[in-house]
Parts: structure tokens; C-alpha cells; sequence
């Protein structure tokens, strides 16, 4: 089957409710995400995400400090993880937090593990010998059946609303459920069965990738995701922290822009749990405390959001879709 119908045909399948989400009646500003959040589509427009919250203390404390202090505008946070029950206490807390779910399937660390939050005899193909999560996303695929991922994924959100955290949207750590065709069928799944926005990459990035229709198969659906979404140039960031974040920043275009940050504190807990302690913490350091990224932005007059305002326009949407 030709890619282009293969999501199509998967949801017809699975039964769930094709909505189609027609904006070509409008001009040229409304069909713009910008114009339908209430900007101009000249606007740049800033979400940037706290990933791997709930993954340790240290990752928790920098993402609230960034939250209420920073530039960070929502967190995405891994229900697995043993420092959970903390962060889901604060964002039942802070209500006006937007916090999404960082859906995950693996548990990469050394010595740092976690396990499902589902029954374990229901997804005996996401475990590893250890009964911890595979390290590897190539692991997941290897082992593990797409259902499985499906019941997991489900379980977290579901664990994350019965904490009381208002879910804002879906992203997936290490890019288990954007990957694979197979998998990302179930992303889609998921954010169609809970209404909410999904992390999705460029388009440029989809191309390489091998999809270039899946972004307007997705949209088709209804389902609200940014314009851009910084992924490709990461590869550049190691050389300076700030350098990089602030050159990325610098360049960025009209429309809506998600970026993503490990912010973390360099403790000896974070220390022992990640090799990469020092570039979390910088990235922590860059959108919260430092001057010159915060100069930038109140410059270029970019506007930082949330994805709660995305969540609002998919519903919104999506329920007009349904009653016209």
C-alpha cells in the first residue's frame, strides 16, 4: 500500500471517527496556525517544552524554577519515571501549568531504570530481561508489538489524569511512536482518542524521514501540531549551549516553533544518572536565568506559549468539524 493512504486506511480499521477539519474557507491569516490561535502569521511564536520531567529530582526542581522564573512554557513528563508523584503533586497543584505526557516506552540509563506503569503480563514485549523498559527504540520494535506500546501509552495518560494533572498534549520520548509507521499510527490513535495536539517534526524532517504526507494526513484528522519543531540542528548544540540555543532562537521563522530542553540541576543525583548532566544544566541556565536569551526574545517581540492554547483550538475545531 502506497504510505500516503496507510494512515488512512488504519483508522477506518480501528474504527475510530475521521474528522475532517476544513480550514480552506478561510483566508489566508485563519488557515495559518497563528491566524487560528488569534495571531498575525507574521508572528513568531515560542513553545519552548521541558522534556524528561518526573524522570529525577534534579529534572523536576529546574523545570519548576523554569516554568515560573524562565522562558519554558510547558513540560512534558514521563509517567514511569520514580519521581513522578512529585511533579504530578505540583501540576495538580498549578493548574495553569501546561504539562503534557512524554509517552515512554524505553529506560535508557545505566544504572537508572524504570519499568511499565501498565500490568506487565499485558506487555511482556516492552520489557527486557531485567523486567526494566528496553534501552534502545530498536529494542521496542525488535521485541515488542505495536498493541502493546498502544496499552502502555494509554496507561500513562490515563495514570496522569487520575493524578489530576490537566494533560495538554502528547510527545514521545526518543521518538518511539514517530519512528516507525506502525507506531505512529498509534501516536495519532492516542491523540484523536484524548483530543489533544501532538508533537510532530518539520516538514523538511519528514522528508528526509520518508513521509512527506503525514503532516497533512495528521492535520486531516483535526489534530493541531506547530509549524516547526527544532530536531535537525540539534546535532550542532554540543559544540556551545548557549551559542547554539540563542543563534536558533535569532533565526526563527513566522509561524509557531516548539523547541525542547532537558532542563536539569547539576546535582550529584543527575550526575550519577546521565553522562549528559552538563548539557541539561546549561540548557536550564540558557531559558531561565540568562540575560542575553531573555534580551532576545523581548527584541525580536516573540510570543511564548504553551501548548494549553493549541489544545483549545484542536477542541474547538474538532467540534465544529463534527456539528457542521
Amino acid at each position: 500500500m502506497h504510505p500516503k493512504f496507510a494512515l488512512w486506511r488504519f483508522l477506518f480499521v480501528a474504527g475510530l471517527p475521521l474528522v475532517l477539519c476544513a480550514v480552506e474557507g478561510f483566508g489566508a491569516e485563519k488557515r495559518s496556525l497563528a491566524g487560528r490561535l488569534g495571531y498575525k502569521s507574521t508572528d513568531q511564536i515560542l513553545i519552548v517544552n521541558g522534556d524528561d520531567t518526573g524522570m529525577c529530582h534534579a529534572a523536576n526542581l529546574a523545570t519548576i524554577e523554569s516554568l515560573e522564573k524562565g522562558l519554558m512554557r510547558s513540560a512534558t513528563i514521563m509517567v514511569p519515571c520514580p519521581w513522578f508523584p512529585e511533579i504530578a503533586a505540583y501540576a495538580k497543584q498549578n493548574p495553569e501549568k501546561d504539562f503534557g505526557i512524554h509517552l515512554c516506552h524505553t529506560s535508557e540509563w545505566v544504572k537508572y531504570r524504570w519499568g511499565p506503569v501498565t500490568d506487565r503480563e499485558k506487555v511482556p514485549g516492552l520489557l527486557d530481561a531485567d523486567g526494566y523498559l528496553w534501552r534502545g527504540v530498536e529494542d521496542v520494535y525488535g521485541h515488542a508489538k505495536p498493541e502493546e506500546a498502544l496499552v502502555e501509552a494509554r496507561a500513562q495518560i490515563k495514570r496522569a489524569l487520575a493524578a489530576g494533572i490537566e494533560v495538554t498534549h502528547l510527545d514521545s520520548h526518543l521518538g518511539t511512536l514517530q519512528i516507525n509507521l506502525d507506531y505512529m499510527k498509534i501516536y495519532l490513535q492516542l491523540a484523536i482518542e484524548f483530543d489533544l495536539p501532538l508533537r510532530l517534526a518539520s516538514q523538511e524532517t519528514m522528508v528526509r524521514f520518508g513521509q512527506p504526507e503525514l503532516r497533512s494526513q495528521v492535520a486531516a484528522q483535526g489534530i493541531v501540531f506547530t509549524d516547526y519543531f527544532v530536531y535537525d540542528e540539534l546535532k550542532n548544540e554540543t559544540d556551545n549551549v548557549k551559542s547554539f540555543w540563542l543563534e536558533v532562537v535569532k533565526n526563527l521563522k513566522p509561524g509557531v516553533t516548539e523547541l525542547y530542553i532537558h532542563a536539569a540541576l547539576p546535582t550529584d543525583e543527575l550526575k550519577a544518572v546521565t553522562g549528559t548532566w552538563s548539557t541539561r544544566s546549561q540548557e536550564f541556565e540558557v531559558f531561565t536565568h540568562d540575560e542575553d536569551m531573555k534580551r532576545l526574545v523581548a527584541e525580536k517581540k516573540i510570543i511564548l506559549l504553551g501548548y494549553r492554547p493549541l489544545r483549545e483550538l484542536q477542541r474547538s475545531e474538532r467540534r465544529n468539524a463534527v456539528t457542521k
